[in-house]
């Protein structure tokens, strides 16, 4: 007998780490992925139709977006198309340039990655100050070459095409001191507003950094986080762990 997709949620509820407590999210389905920050969660769909949390709601936003991004920096997101927009005044305003993945989690800049995996830092005067079309945007190329990358206050991470991770220090102007490497193998990365950091890696797992500070912020080794089913994407904030499956299934998860 083949189990459903709803049985094999209850199964993986029933079977969570007791470390964790996780529910299934409501009112949404399909999730391709999921991004929290400063107290807000935004989310895309397989359908590209993009999603902001009020409450226990979820709102769609206008336009179609493949992946959405919130923090410090406000909220960004990408098109099928690779086109950038950034939210403002309740509608998306096309920015100049193309990315396959952003992140709006630095002190109000933004980072994002191109489809060759090259990546690029715009300033916190730059997307603080972005209204539309004849504002500024002068994206700052970062060396090395990644294709996720996430940024906290304690640095930004980034995973390569081999799941190599990596940490780099970037400040407001996009200035750096070139990556550093870490040991481990993950498929995407995320970084929390707090500094922590979470990933999953290319069989499903699920893993977070310990002991991140400002005075040690590559941190002291990873630990598992047991999870029942295979996934694809994570998020934090407020100690809220959101965690979206292979097949689209969302949880949220509190320690």
């Amino acid at each position: 007998m083949r189990a459903t997709p709803a049985i094999l949620l209850v199964l993986c509820l029933l079977a969570a780490s007791h470390a964790w407590d996780c529910q299934p999210v409501v009112d949404i389905k399909n999730l391709v992925q999921i991004d929290a920050g400063l107290g807000q969660v935004v989310a895309t769909n397989t359908s590209q139709i993009p999603y902001y949390l009020v409450g226990d709601e979820w709102i769609p936003l206008p336009g179609s977006l493949k992946h959405i991004t919130v923090g410090p920096a406000g909220i960004w997101g990408i098109n099928k198309a690779d086109s950038i927009y950034k939210y403002v005044a309740g509608n998306w305003v096309q920015a100049a340039g193309s990315l396959k993945q952003l992140d709006a989690g630095g002190d109000q800049f933004v980072v994002g990655v191109y489809m060759k995996d090259t990546s690029f830092c715009l300033t916190s005067s730059a997307t603080v100050g972005y209204k539309g079309p004849g504002s500024p945007l002068p994206w700052t190329g970062l060396p090395g070459s990644v294709k996720y990358s996430s940024c906290g206050p304690f640095g930004c991470w980034a995973v390569n095409k081999n799941d190599d991770i990596f940490l780099m220090s970037l400040n407001q102007d996009c200035r750096n001191n070139g990556w550093s490497h870490i040991d481990g193998k993950l498929s995407m990365i995320e970084v929390a507003t707090d500094g922590s950091v979470f990933g999953v890696t290319s069989a499903g797992s699920v893993y977070t950094r310990d002991g991140i500070t400002a005075s040690k912020p590559e941190g002291t080794g990873w630990s598992h986080i047991p999870m029942c089913m295979i996934m694809k994407h994570v998020t934090y904030d407020l100690g809220r762990l959101w965690v979206v499956s292979k097949s689209g299934f969302a949880m949220v998860c509190t320690h």
